[in-house]
């Protein structure tokens, strides 16, 4: 799973370089995500910018990459193609996740907070 990360102030943002989250990724993107976020105390960002299809696998390791933050970190959302909102939509995890328009409107958001 090849994810790119950039360290800002406040903020530890993971593009993942890929076009799907799904069955044959999630575990790899789980642990990816659990060795790039091990330590800091920053928010991440995971920017799906350039994903184009999540299945349930996938939203269950995104989920998953949340509660291995635990509750003293913010794991936050930008750049959802249409498909992959929908799917935050449908399963109501649009309620659970901040969900910014882009990368720069979550780290503008993170530097106000």
């Amino acid at each position: 799973m090849n994810l790119q990360t950039q360290t800002r102030p406040k903020v530890l943002s993971v593009l993942v370089i890929e076009d799907r989250i799904d069955a044959a990724s999630a575990i790899q993107f789980k642990e990816r995500m659990r060795d790039l976020t091990q330590t800091g105390d920053q928010r991440v960002v995971l920017d799906l910018a350039r994903v184009q299809f999540l299945d349930s696998s996938g939203l269950g390791a995104i989920v998953a990459v949340k509660k291995l933050l635990g509750p003293d970190r913010v794991l936050e959302l930008s750049g959802l193609t249409p498909t992959v909102e929908r799917v935050f939509r449908l399963t109501r995890m649009d309620s659970i996740f901040t969900i910014h328009a882009s990368l720069e409107a979550a780290v503008s958001h993170a530097a106000s907070t």
